[in-house]
């Protein structure tokens, strides 16, 4: 590891997990699998630090920490909505469904409008049928 990946992992949450995360992790979980976006995921061994007498689980994400980057498949495991992890039971897709994106807000993929600001700052000329506003 790198001095800025070694020091990003001490002091930073949000990039990936802390050395405390992966320590706990690494010592109470078993790897579950990876997703495409190369987030990495976890189940305890036991119930025994639980709070509902489920195994606790979890993820580490490549990168920043971003709830958005986790497909509906490994979410639908993270938060108990289906018993088997997508390695094992993967959800059907159908012909229509598009590919998972993480939420692009703020980042230069993130879709701008005709005008916006950050686009290209042009739109297309009123019409004539606004008239402003005249104090009489």
């Amino acid at each position: 590891m790198s001095d800025s990946r070694v020091l990003k992992a001490i002091f930073t949450w949000w990039n990936g997990a802390t050395i405390g995360q992966r320590f706990h992790i690494g010592r109470r979980g078993v790897k579950v699998g990876q997703d495409e976006f190369g987030n990495t995921y976890y189940e305890a061994r036991d119930n025994s630090d639980s709070y509902d007498d489920r195994k606790r689980r979890w993820v580490i994400y490549t990168g920043y920490a971003e709830a958005s980057k986790v497909p509906p498949d490994w979410h639908g495991w993270l938060r108990y909505t289906f018993d088997q992890p997508p390695t094992i039971e993967p959800l059907p897709r159908r012909a229509w469904e598009k590919d998972h994106r993480p939420n692009l807000t703020g980042t230069v993929y993130a879709w701008r409008p005709k005008g916006s600001i950050a686009g290209s700052g042009q739109r297309d000329a009123a019409t004539g049928d606004y008239l402003p506003w005249t104090p009489e």
